[in-house]
């Protein structure tokens, strides 16, 4: 039987089916699992969780002392997926919200990788409503969620780099006109693509010099451990499975791990791969430092027979031809930071101007919509902020 309890009602032997309230506030991963640890419960006391559903059949009942609303089995505990349709709003009102989620994500997806390490199956269910809330930040606004959790530190980047890909591949699945469940296949498949990653040994996974021949065919192994995992886990569907095991495979049949070409690699994994690169590339890693958004989309462009090319052109309306992020010069011979897309052109970003090339000094910082009419200036390429001595790049805009 099903059971509504307080949190102070909580006691060892419970089976906790569901946690009620919204999913980042409770301090675990998973959502259904027998109450057997003084920590855990300890967790939970002092979460701001108000209240838990537990099913008596699997576990001890709640003390006689205090009532509590008893669900009956025929009616589901889960409600239904909300709808992922959102109003479209500015980056600068999705900003904050974003980042919290990001910072929320972050404590979600280690503690989900530190169970997998432990050798737990995942239930995607548990994943849902996180992947459910990235869907919806990204549906408010195309580019606040994916911008910003681009600034992972090197220490972050084996859990947020799944985070990434979710919303990268959310961003893509929505491009691409894809159905709403569809959407949050996508979105799933992104989040758990890497999972195989926590079967690799850590100074393999993080070491910060160039690997041996040896530890680089250990981590090529990683997708093909990730597909062995999603394959014992509950509720994994194939398109998880599939983008996992093949989103190294490349359009040339040079990829790994069955060196699949064309159109023999489904278009969940022809997105995965475009999504798992660009976060790669752009993101700090222990042995390199990420290059800039714009300067990673033209070499990407060039690797022809790396991506499908109309996937991959999705993929730049998405982000755009100067992501968030991007340092460009202007006509004028200033340089800028890209801080949102235009919904004009993408060619037309709103820039926030600070470093005039003339005279090699910053200068007041300006922000000017290039798609207005009657805009004086326009873009005439990316620049290497490294080349200028810029620093602070980040900062200003995230």
């Amino acid at each position: 039987m099903l059971k509504v309890i307080p949190i102070n009602q909580l006691r060892l032997g419970m089976f906790i089916q569901q946690m009620q309230g919204a999913w980042f506030e409770h301090p675990f991963w998973r959502k259904s699992f027998m109450l057997k640890d003084d920590d855990d419960l300890r967790k939970l006391l002092v979460s701001k969780i108000p209240s838990v559903v537990i099913d008596t059949a699997k576990g001890v009942d709640a003390m006689a002392f205090a009532p509590s609303p008893v669900l009956p089995l025929s009616v589901p505990v889960v409600t239904a997926l909300p709808s992922i349709k959102q109003r479209p709003i500015s980056f600068d009102d999705e900003k904050s919200r974003a980042s919290k989620l990001i910072q929320s994500s972050k404590v979600a997806v280690s503690s989900m990788f530190s169970e997998v390490r432990m050798g737990k199956a995942i239930n995607s269910e548990n994943a849902l409503p996180l992947v459910n809330d990235i869907v919806a930040s990204v549906s408010r606004n195309q580019n606040a969620f994916t911008s910003l959790v681009r600034l992972k530190s090197k220490d972050d980047y084996t859990y947020m780099h799944s985070v990434a890909v979710c919303a990268l591949m959310v961003a893509l699945a929505r491009e691409l006109g894809l159905s709403e469940d569809q959407i949050r296949q996508a979105g799933m498949a992104g989040l758990l693509h890497d999972i195989g990653k926590m079967a690799i040994p850590d100074e393999v996974l993080s070491k910060p010099g160039a690997l041996s021949d040896d530890e680089f065919m250990v981590i090529r192994r990683h997708s093909e451990f990730g597909h062995a995992i999603l394959s014992r886990s509950q509720n994994i569907d194939e398109v998880c499975l599939d983008v996992c095991l093949h989103h190294h495979e490349k359009i040339d049949g040079s990829g790994y791990p069955h060196k699949l070409k064309g159109d023999e690699i489904s278009l969940f994994a022809k997105m995965g791969a475009v999504c798992d690169v660009y976060d790669a590339i752009t993101s700090n890693r222990p042995y390199k430092a990420g290059w800039e958004p714009g300067v990673s989309l033209q070499r990407m462009s060039q690797w022809t027979e790396h991506f499908d090319q109309v996937v991959f052109k999705a993929f730049v309306k998405c982000v755009g031809i100067y992501p968030i992020g991007s340092l460009v010069k202007l006509k004028s011979g200033r340089l800028g930071v890209v801080i949102e897309q235009s919904a004009q052109s993408l060619l037309t970003p709103v820039v926030k101007v600070f470093f005039s090339t003339k005279s090699k000094t910053r200068i007041a910082a300006e922000v000017i919509d290039l798609s207005k009419v009657g805009a004086q200036d326009q873009v005439t390429g990316h620049e290497d902020p490294r080349v200028w001595g810029i620093n602070d790049l980040n900062e200003m805009w995230g």
